[in-house]
Formats: structure tokens, C-alpha cells, sequence
């Protein structure tokens, strides 16, 4: 939590006025204190739901914080993945695009079957390589570029006809090294 503002005493799901939320959050209060897990199973889940509902509120900060405390309980290694692919998309978000690899390294390594963290991955560097072309540096460009394909075609690879704009992509810049086109 460093640099980060300390959550408010109130949990999210307790402070929400949208009644189609405090009823999902009901719900899934409910489902969650049926489920035969520990306690501390449980309670990161709690973090993790306040921590998507301030994500989607755009309160990137208390979202962070909530997060922060999912990871500190989570032993989960699918679960923990994802939380880091919540934290890495807020950085993607913000602009903070290097950080957000970093997130989504982490994520991989907790949970390497994750085509979307490739997918975003593959977005920054194809969004890096259009920059370094648009400033004349193709060379560069060129790099990140085969980064993104690499990447990207991991994801397809994990994800068939999930992501045909990606699998297009591939196929027209002829920087597919895999056939996954049916």
C-alpha cells in the first residue's frame, strides 16, 4: 500500500447506493459464506469484490488498497493472478503502461493460462512500436511490433477465435509465426 491512502473505516459493499449492486453484493455475500473455504479464503474475496467495485467506480486508489489486501490473504495462485491483472489494468488505465507490464508479468507467473494479460501486454508494445514508427525509429517500432506478435500470439494460441482483431492483425502485418486461422 505505498503511497496509497488507507480504505474508509465503511467497506465499499456496505457504502454502495446502486440497488443492482447491493443486491449482486448480497448475493454474493450469500454464496460466499456458504462456500466450504477458510476464513482467510473468504475475507480476500471480500477485498477483491470492493476492490472490483471501486475499479468500476473509476476510485483507482481505494480499488488498489482493496487489492493490496486481497493479495495479503489470497494463497490462490489462479486467484492471485487475477487480482494482479485488476491492478495491472488500472495502471494500464492510467497511463502507466510500464508498471502495468510488470503486473501482468506477475500475473502470468501466478497463473501462465491467461490470454487477456497477453492480450493487454500485446497492446502496449503494439501501441510502443506505433510510436516509435510515427517518430521515424522503425527499427524500434520493428521491435515492439514482434513483441506484440509474440505476444499476441501466445493469447490466440490460448484463446482461438477469441480475439480475431488480434488474429487479423497477425495475419495481415505477416507477423504470425503460428497458424491458428480455421
Amino acid at each position: 500500500m505505498v503511497g496509497r491512502s488507507r480504505q474508509p473505516a465503511v467497506p465499499r459493499s456496505q457504502r454502495n447506493d446502486n440497488f443492482i449492486d447491493k443486491s449482486f453484493t448480497v448475493m454474493a455475500d450469500l454464496i460466499v459464506k456458504l462456500l466450504p473455504i477458510d476464513a482467510k479464503s473468504k475475507e480476500a474475496y471480500v477485498y477483491y469484490r470492493d476492490g472490483l467495485s471501486a475499479q468500476n467506480d473509476g476510485d483507482y486508489a481505494e480499488a488498489l488498497d482493496n487489492y493490496d489486501e486481497a493479495l495479503r490473504l489470497e494463497e490462490n495462485a489462479i486467484d492471485r493472478g487475477e487480482i494482479l491483472k485488476n491492478m495491472a489494468i488500472i495502471f494500464m488505465s492510467t497511463g502507466d503502461e510500464q508498471k502495468a507490464l510488470d503486473f501482468y508479468g506477475q500475473s502470468l507467473e501466478a497463473n501462465a493460462n491467461s490470454p487477456s494479460c497477453l492480450k493487454n501486454m500485446g497492446l502496449i508494445y503494439e501501441k510502443w512500436g506505433r510510436i516509435a514508427a510515427e517518430s521515424g525509429d522503425q527499427d524500434t517500432a520493428d521491435r515492439w511490433l514482434d513483441m506484440a506478435a509474440e505476444t499476441w500470439g501466445k493469447a490466440v494460441k490460448l484463446y482461438p477465435g477469441g480475439y480475431l482483431d488480434i488474429e487479423n492483425w497477425l495475419k495481415s502485418s505477416g507477423r504470425s509465426t503460428v497458424d491458428v486461422y480455421f
